[in-house]
């Protein structure tokens, strides 16, 4: 039987064909809109540009009626200040939570805060300062933060101790403003020769600085590679961690798309009570529209844990 105004871009949800879905983006309107996660998992900008185009805005919509209510933008910082009016004025309109950003700029290559250099750590401060403002107008409560790289003449131990205490001086920043910046622990392959690598250590930093700005940023992705043993080590600094991100490995995809069993890890993040953000910081294992339409199907399928 023909059915007449049939919509070639009717959305997908829970395996079921929704038909007769009008999506605006300009508008930030649909008729449809997929039933949320289980989990407050976030797109990033840009996962979805086959779809919705460049546009930020635009971008936060198809996000939006695709069930997500959450996003993270690691360029928030950098972004001109009226996008990130605009943006989370969308947010709001949207009832889109929004994740982390990048606080600082990051040494990849050179020592910084575990250096203990005071110019170095001043810089830091003024980024954390202005990342306040930036919290305030996207209307954030996370920022990520990534000590940088080793200093190869330090004992690790003064390294340590020269990082908790320029952590502590931003941590009085972040406190009156109830902003949280987390800790990135990175895997050695893809970020050779960073400090900060591991989720003890960046639990043991979190204990010295002793803050509810101070926190941890588990990514899924970077601790299968630089220690695995996912659920206990997630269990056992549970009580530092604010926000998580994802990936699959290898290839850093969606989840179902490598070797971690994804359904059982958010199985245990949903038993925690977590109510946080879960980051998509990934990349798409297929080009084009058909491949973020993957992204999409992998997440309804991971979060059908219940």
């Amino acid at each position: 039987m023909k059915r007449r105004g049939f919509i070639q871009n009717s959305i997908l949800t829970g395996g079921a064909m929704v038909l007769g879905s009008n999506f605006s983006f300009a508008s930030g309107k649909s008729d449809v809109t997929a039933p949320a996660f289980n989990l407050k998992y976030a797109p990033h900008i840009g996962m979805f540009e086959h779809h919705a185009g460049k546009d930020p805005i635009d971008q936060l919509n198809f996000i939006a009626d695709q069930g997500f209510t959450a996003f993270e933008d690691n360029n928030m910082r950098t972004r001109e200040i009226s996008v990130q009016n605009e943006m989370a004025k969308t947010m709001q309109k949207r009832n889109l939570e929004m994740g982390v950003f990048v606080a600082h700029k990051i040494y990849w290559k050179e020592p910084n805060l575990a250096s203990g250099d005071s110019e170095k750590r001043t810089e830091f401060l003024n980024f954390i300062k202005e990342s306040v403002e930036v919290a305030k107008r996207a209307n954030a409560k996370w920022m990520t933060v990534v000590p940088g790289h080793v200093d190869l003449k330090l004992n690790m131990g003064y390294q340590t101790a020269n990082v908790v205490e320029t952590l502590k001086l931003a941590s009085a920043i972040l406190e009156p403003h109830d902003l949280t910046m987390v800790l990135e622990p990175l895997n050695f392959r893809n970020h050779p020769g960073l400090f900060l690598t591991e989720s003890p250590q960046a639990y043991e930093i979190c204990k010295a600085v002793d803050s509810p700005s101070c926190k941890i940023l588990f990514d899924i992705y970077h601790q299968q590679i630089q220690e695995g043993n996912l659920i206990p080590n997630m269990e056992a600094c549970w009580d530092e961690i604010a926000y998580i991100q994802i990936g699959d490995n290898p290839g850093r995809k969606e989840p179902t798309t490598g070797e971690i069993n994804y359904k059982n890890v958010f199985k245990f993040i949903h038993s925690k009570g977590f109510n946080g953000i879960l980051g998509m910081e990934h990349g798409n294992s297929r080009p084009n529209k058909e491949g973020e339409q993957a992204v999409i199907d992998a997440y309804r399928k991971v979060d059908n844990f219940l």
